[in-house]
């Protein structure tokens, strides 16, 4: 891609989620998100493939879908009480409608069912950017209406969390289990997000950072399915050795970095009378855990099933830059011990 094109675009995403973010009229939020759509959508389907078309496609449908049902929602909500305000949403049907509308543009489920199919027509770099980037503008407008609607964000939540632990149990393909991993994750946010917003927050950074590093790796092995993926020790050893415990941290487990999220949340949610739901979600987190194991086994512990056809992988030097990687890496791994630090910050 034209390096001018690809810096307009780029500079479209940016602007696009800081408008949503500097926004407090429900108009100019929607007009950000609309930039934000119609920016990424060359970058998804620069590279002319047929799955590539396709899953640009969906994501334009569901986008625009839920961009229209945001937009009749705050004229309703207008009609109704007269208010253009974001944080002044009093009136329960357009509350609920707008919460559905951005729980279908970040891909919470049950309306989740395009993520997994539009990740899988992407490239690791565009993936990427839809996994993190995108999810921003749409999170800020949940931030900012979330009193409202307590009981419709436990079920969103709860119903995240089991779906994307069980929709990856079966998947070979590794884009198509970050979708679920990124749902299951999105999940474990909305549920604390009524109680304590700090936590959502500090939740969301984590699940980028591990999320930027397990796209990194993958990138730098040009891996895209299971069977790939046990052939980086051939390629970079160092980084095959450390990565089951990028994708461990993205499981949750102590004592790194993923643990410090689950754990706040699951005090969070018994401080507020809700164990049940607590118990719930922990037990979806192990959904979650048997295929992160399941890729670090790959990874690590077996020899590739078959001879690759094309050049041999590990022949190719990458041009990837590691610093990035490197970084992420060290921050997924190691930052558990800050834990007392950050609660005392969070904490009012």
């Amino acid at each position: 891609m034209n390096p001018y094109i690809l810096a307009i675009l780029l500079f479209g995403l940016g602007l696009g989620t800081t408008i949503t973010f500097a926004s407090s009229h429900w108009l100019l939020a929607w007009m950000g998100l609309e930039m934000n759509t119609l920016a990424i959508i060359p970058l998804m389907a620069q590279h002319h493939h047929p799955r590539a078309v396709e899953a640009t496609t969906k994501y334009f449908l569901t986008q625009a879908a839920a961009a229209a049902t945001l937009l009749f929602a705050s004229i309703t909500n207008a009609w109704l009480t007269g208010q253009w305000e974001i944080q002044q949403i009093t009136h329960p049907l357009p509350a609920t409608m707008i919460t559905l509308a951005l729980a279908l543009k970040i891909g919470l489920a049950p309306l989740h069912a395009w993520l997994p199919e539009v990740l899988q027509g992407l490239d690791l770099t565009t993936g990427l950017i839809l996994s993190t980037w995108q999810k921003l503008a749409p999170f800020a407008l949940i931030l900012q209406i979330q009193p409202s609607n307590s009981t419709l964000l436990i079920i969103l939540g709860i119903t995240s969390t089991l779906v994307g632990g069980w929709g990856g149990l079966n998947q070979t393909q590794l884009r198509k289990i970050l979708a679920y991993s990124s749902i299951a994750h999105l999940g474990w946010m909305v549920l604390v997000l009524q109680f304590s917003p700090s936590i959502t927050l500090l939740t969301l950074l984590t699940y980028f950072i591990m999320t930027l590093s397990t796209f990194l790796v993958f990138k730098l092995n040009k891996a895209t399915n299971i069977n790939t993926l046990a052939t980086s020790w051939a390629k970079a050893p160092a980084l095959t050795a450390l990565t089951p415990l990028i994708l461990l941290s993205l499981g949750g487990l102590p004592p790194l970095t993923g643990f410090m999220p689950k754990w706040l949340i699951l005090q969070e949610l018994a401080k507020q009378g809700l164990a049940p739901t607590a118990t719930l979600a922990a037990l979806t987190a192990l959904l979650s855990l048997y295929f992160y194991l399941r890729l670090s086994y790959a990874m690590t512990l077996t020899i590739s099933p078959n001879n690759l056809t094309g050049t041999t992988p590990w022949r190719l030097p990458s041009a990837q830059l590691t610093y990035p990687l490197a970084t992420s890496t060290a921050m997924t791994i190691c930052l558990l011990p800050l834990t007392p630090a950050i609660s005392a910050l969070l904490t009012p």
